[in-house]
């Protein structure tokens, strides 16, 4: 994934920078016998014990072998060492190798209660380092406990950042970082967590909470599902006649974008397109769908008129230059005009628009294919990666969807659904939304169930794309990854609270399934009480 292997632009490191460094004012510096986990001004999240000194190697007393450390996810390779390992104390300071590394390191000082020197070269007992260096998965890291110090390394900022996160989690509490070498990488480049703000509005806050708890859980993206039949959720300035009352402002989604910057989290955002536009169709009806009898079709706009793709274009290249990271969600799922059994019919001007364009045999299939490819082209324009619903991909048709467009695909319960397989010998990356497992739908309408982390944990893998089956395992390369995903479809069935509460384990048990698809050594019991510990 190209948004992975980039390193960020000079304005994307300001904005992290910022951000880290208002989080830990005030925290760089602690007293005595306490280090806040987190910075006062985002509440604190537990403590960790700050002594006079830390332990050191003694030629004269005898360690046992170090066990890995107990982290989640859980770290893929630890080389046991002989020594007392590392926990923070007074005097401690967190080095970096290079200014690039400022964020981490600023990041990590504050929530460990330790002083952040900068760069420097030098190293004594009780220091962190962090240094750029080696090649491989930008998204890979070591580190290394000896000598009473840690030394945190990668070739790519992220990897220091996933390090760090490693390193916070084992000396959770008091504890202490064991000895010896962790060297850890993910499985899967995308892991992320989706989340539906149009039909219920969620505070910043509380999305500014989860970017905190995804970034040490090791996610890298979020995503967010601002438009659909029921609100439109973010101020726009082209078409601000469509914004929903309760909305999130520029200015607060800029703050998620940066916090999210500063823990290597790639927000995606998706404005769905043809379907799901009831919110834009409220304030232009004359773009709405009708059928042959003119009866308005929910949520449907018509693609036969320019002005439908001029008013989508219009706000996919607004909010191109709000969501700076590589990627974007096109949609694309449930267009109605398709659900009919004679779309032409039903529709004789989408039929018609497909045969001026596509030819004399062009069908309702074949305008809806070039309108996803249309869109595509849109946002390509800004450099970033694309992808759409699975149902918003159409087979026997003249038109094909892009090459480069990856499959999120999220069910295959619908009459006709096409198999996972099909997707991927056709050579398309996919990125599993499995809705069996991975989706979290409050209400629990259509014979939804909310997710159990147990369910996760111990039955899915990123090859579980549809259904309970395992695609086999030549496919692995061209799964991406997944995202676990919250919808909001009975909006008032839970609380924001109840949501973070009844997410958390599942979110848990997907963070270490991306990052190791392989069976967890820690039973369900076992993960759980860690979850419990780490908080």
């Amino acid at each position: 994934m190209s948004q992975h292997r980039r390193r960020s632009s000079a304005r994307q490191v300001k904005r992290k920078r910022a951000v880290v460094a208002a989080a830990v004012v005030g925290t760089v510096a602690v007293g005595v016998g306490v280090g806040l986990w987190a910075s006062a001004g985002e509440g604190t999240r537990g403590v960790v014990d700050v002594g006079e000194a830390a332990p050191s190697p003694s030629p004269s007393r005898s360690y046992p072998m170090s066990e890995a450390p107990s982290t989640i996810p859980a770290v893929r390779s630890h080389t046991p060492a002989r020594g007392p390992g590392w926990g923070p104390h007074k005097g401690a300071r967190v080095l970096v190798s290079d200014p690039k590394l400022a964020d981490e390191g600023l990041l990590v000082a504050g929530e460990l209660g330790l002083d952040y020197a900068g760069q420097k070269d030098d190293a004594r007992s009780g220091d962190v380092r962090l240094a750029l260096g080696g090649s491989g998965n930008p998204e890979s890291y070591t580190v290394n406990v000896h000598d009473g110090r840690v030394d945190i390394s990668g070739p790519g900022e992220a990897g220091v950042f996933y390090g760090t996160r490693t390193l916070k989690q084992e000396v959770h509490g008091g504890g202490t970082a064991p000895e010896g070498v962790v060297r850890d990488e993910p499985a899967k480049p995308v892991r992320g967590f989706m989340l539906d703000i149009a039909r219920k509005p969620f505070s910043e806050t509380w999305i500014e909470d989860r970017i905190r708890e995804l970034g040490d859980l090791k996610f890298n993206e979020l995503g967010l599902h601002f438009s659909d039949d029921q609100a439109f959720r973010i101020e726009s300035s082209t078409h601000p006649e469509i914004v929903s009352k309760d909305h999130l402002t520029k200015a607060q989604v800029k703050k998620i974008v940066d916090l999210a910057a500063s823990r290597h989290i790639t927000v995606v955002p998706e404005i769905d397109s043809p379907g799901h536009l009831g919110a834009v169709l409220a304030a232009h009806p004359d773009l709405q769908l009708r059928n042959v009898n003119g009866v308005p079709t929910r949520g449907a706009i018509d693609i036969s008129k320019p002005a439908s793709a001029q008013i989508v274009d219009d706000l996919l290249n607004e909010y191109a230059g709000l969501f700076t990271g590589g990627q974007w969600h096109l949609g694309g799922d449930e267009y109605q005009a398709l659900t009919v059994s004679d779309p032409g019919a039903s529709f004789p001007q989408l039929a018609a628009a497909a045969q001026r364009k596509y030819g004399s045999g062009a069908t309702v299939g074949d305008l809806a294919t070039g309108w996803m490819n249309d869109r595509a082209a849109t946002v390509r324009a800004h450099q970033r990666t694309i992808r759409a619903w699975n149902d918003g991909f159409f087979r026997g048709t003249s038109v094909q969807v892009d090459k480069d467009l990856q499959v999120a695909y999220w069910t295959g319960k619908e009459i006709g659904a096409t198999e996972p397989v099909r997707y991927l010998d056709d050579g398309r990356e996919l990125i599993n939304y499995n809705d069996e497992f991975l989706y979290y739908v409050l209400g629990e309408p259509q014979t939804f169930v909310y997710p159990t982390g147990q369910r996760i944990y111990e039955q899915w893998t990123p090859r579980v794309v549809r259904g309970t089956t395992a695609v086999p395992a030549r496919y692995d390369g061209q799964i991406l990854g997944g995202s676990f995903a919250v919808w909001c479809d009975v909006p008032d069935a839970q609380t924001e609270a109840q949501v973070a509460a009844g997410i958390r384990m599942p979110l848990r048990a997907t963070a270490q399934k991306l990052w190791d698809p392989r069976e967890p050594s820690l039973t369900w019991a076992e993960f759980t009480k860690l979850a419990d510990r780490l908080g």
